[in-house]
């Protein structure tokens, strides 16, 4: 008579362990635990009803556990916010699966609740990286990820303070608002206005601040829109001010600073104030968001390659712990779409040279 079969699998409420797969397959737990550890040295006889029984239980190591006895582990923290954000949302897309083609697993926390936080509870993961999308690292935290063998990736975000050990991948934010400038100008603008947002990180307020810089030396007036967040709501309200607003009527130019906020501009001109794009506003964007080049929109913008700051990212997560912290600079073109009057045309008259 054989003896009574084991209970299928584990009470219920939790994940099948190493322990009840080792009690149905007749073996120790530090067998199952070296079945499925590469290298490991177990008989094929045990290899088989080990494998066996894990299949007909349905069970799954536990990489988490296992990233806790390894030098680096296999996590990447990813903190980030506005992910409807057209371009963060492509970032996000293009890293993760980066990260999983190199057999990395992304755990992604959303900076809306504070990135400190974060940063500390991503610390309790493991992760070998943290790569930060948005919001500004205090120092303090930069050192603390150092302190424990993590790298810390910063994405357009203000660069660390001197001593701190992080990655720096920056956009040639001030080559874009100079690009932005120098468009406008060629289409024949002579009123022009620049929109940031209320956010004013430094990637924006370099863009803004180039832009400005670029248009002075032209003798070319800009008005300012630094309120509210960066949103395609912000856009939409910058437009309903600066198109109507008194004393500065006329404005024919508008850069900005994110595509969405540049969308949120185009949109409220052409269906709500009955403005014609290009013909009565130019209008550009930054980042070149996939959604900038559906055909309703047409958003001439400046692009930072999603494939060369992808590329970048990866590279730094691929170095050693203890490797010197990189700077890689993403370059920045002008993409051309019908957002902007050509230059010196029928409604832009005679478009000054540009340098």
């Amino acid at each position: 008579m054989k003896p009574p079969r084991p209970p299928l699998g584990p009470p219920k409420g939790r994940f099948v362990s190493a322990a009840d797969v080792a009690r149905l397959a007749g073996v120790s737990r530090s067998a199952v635990s070296r079945a499925f550890t590469p290298g490991a040295q177990v008989s094929e006889q045990a290899r088989a009803r080990i494998t066996e029984a894990a299949e007909e239980l349905g069970y799954r190591v536990n990489r988490l556990a296992r990233t806790l006895h390894q030098e680096r582990s296999d996590l990447v923290g990813v903190v980030g916010g506005n992910f409807s954000n057209p371009y963060i949302s492509a970032q996000l897309d293009a890293l993760s699966k980066a990260l999983h083609a190199r057999r990395l697993q992304c755990l992604l926390m959303n900076s809306a609740g504070g990135i400190a936080d974060d940063l500390k509870r991503l610390l309790d993961y493991r992760v070998r990286t943290v790569v930060l999308l948005s919001g500004a690292a205090p120092d303090a935290l930069i050192r603390l990820c150092a302190q424990n063998g993590a790298r810390m990736v910063l994405i357009n975000r203000p660069r660390p303070p001197e001593g701190a050990r992080a990655d720096l991948i920056l956009a040639d934010s001030a080559r874009g608002g100079r690009l932005a400038a120098q468009r406008l100008a060629q289409a024949g603008c002579r009123k022009v206005a620049v929109v940031i947002s209320g956010s004013r990180t430094s990637a924006k307020l370099e863009r803004a601040e180039a832009f400005c810089s670029e248009m002075a030396l032209r003798g070319i007036p800009v008005s300012r829109w630094a309120d509210g967040p960066n949103s395609y709501d912000t856009g939409v309200e910058a437009a309903r001010v600066l198109l109507r607003r008194p004393g500065i009527k006329g404005i024919d130019g508008i850069f900005g600073v994110t595509d969405e906020i540049a969308l949120g501009v185009l949109n409220t001109a052409r269906f709500e104030l009955g403005l014609r794009v290009p013909q009565d506003l130019s209008v550009i964007g930054f980042d070149d968001a996939p959604i900038s080049a559906w055909s309703s929109h047409g958003l001439t913008t400046v692009s930072q390659s999603l494939e060369d700051l992808t590329r970048a990212t990866m590279e730094a997560i691929a170095l050693p712990a203890e490797a010197e912290p990189m700077l890689y600079e993403v370059p920045v073109r002008l993409v051309e779409r019908a957002s902007v009057r050509p230059s010196g045309d029928q409604f832009a008259g005679s478009a000054p040279s540009v340098a």
